[in-house]
């Protein structure tokens, strides 16, 4: 890529856009994540008995398991949002502001 098309890129309104609206997303759905980390962490250190309780009466599995698993399973959605939101709604901004910086 040529040095007048990458700096017509970089001048473009719709990519300053772009760019803001990444940053927010990603910075967004990551602080999501530190808090669910954070707040588990914050959980076994403060309130151990509530993940020692079982889920259930005779139970062996003890409520942490099922939250920890909880944890695990909301990061990986909000990868999946990410990823689909960059594949539906940022993919075809970029491609869109080349072609214009291409021209």
């Amino acid at each position: 890529m040529s040095l007048l098309i990458a700096s017509n890129i970089q001048n473009n309104p719709k990519y300053l856009k772009l760019v803001h609206a990444r940053n927010t997303l990603g910075w967004s759905l990551s602080a999501i994540v530190c808090i669910m980390y954070f707040g588990f962490t914050l959980m076994i250190a403060y309130a151990p008995d509530i993940l020692t309780n079982p889920i259930a009466p005779g139970s062996v599995i003890p409520m942490g398991m099922l939250i920890g698993l909880g944890v695990i399973l909301a990061s990986c959605a909000t990868t999946g949002i990410y990823v689909y939101l960059a594949n539906k709604t940022f993919d075809p901004i970029i491609a869109e502001i080349v072609r214009e910086a291409s021209k």
